[in-house]
């Protein structure tokens, strides 16, 4: 597909250790990335881009992924550099579609599919979520982004650990935080207290 819209192939690779050695051999002017590539089929794609964009800041990559996996777009545009793009593979299909948002991420832009930015403002709103915990709360969410874990917690505020669980509950309630296969609260949490 690519080919036929006239861009060059430098690299097809299938897992990530081959995407890392090619983005950094190759030296493409944009990558298209599967988050899940083998070894372990979890994030090796997306971490082999945000290393190329470590190195190479800028450079344009377009994810692709299954799934809205909200904490992988906010890692992808945590550097607000942007030439970076996260769509869902079933976007690939439509080849206008798809090859338009190729050439946007190439020439510097943004594209995301709309159900990652659905997904992103619906969560975007934690932001101003974090005035509405309390005192407590606070210093708790503070520990959390300090890397602390429960047990610290406790130790550190002199409470039972079953407070801790209580105040984290809490702050997942206010946050509009639900439980979820796909994200991880406290990260969630973590980025909410950090962007309040």
């Amino acid at each position: 597909m690519l080919t036929e819209h006239g861009f060059t192939v430098v690299a097809a690779v299938d897992n990530g250790p081959a995407l890392r050695r090619a983005l950094a051999e190759d030296r493409p002017d944009v990558a298209v990335v599967d988050v899940r590539l083998p070894p372990t089929f979890t994030d090796e794609g997306l971490q082999a881009a945000i290393h190329a964009r470590r190195q190479r800041p800028g450079f344009p990559v377009l994810v692709l992924s299954q799934y809205v996996e909200q904490l992988y777009a906010r890692e992808l545009l945590a550097d607000g550099a942007g030439a970076v793009g996260y769509l869902l593979k079933d976007r690939v299909s439509n080849t206008g579609q798809f090859i338009d948002a190729v050439e946007s991420v190439a020439g510097g832009g943004i594209a995301m599919d709309p159900q990652v930015v659905a997904k992103l403002l619906t969560r975007g709103d934690a932001r101003g979520r974090t005035a509405e915990l309390s005192p407590r709360e606070r210093e708790v969410l503070s520990l959390i982004a300090a890397g602390r874990s429960n047990a610290a917690i406790a130790h550190q505020l002199t409470i039972s650990a079953s407070a801790v669980t209580k105040h984290i509950a809490g702050i997942f309630g206010k946050l509009h935080l639900p439980e979820s296969e796909d994200d991880n609260r406290r990260v969630l949490a973590v980025l909410a207290y950090l962007h309040r």
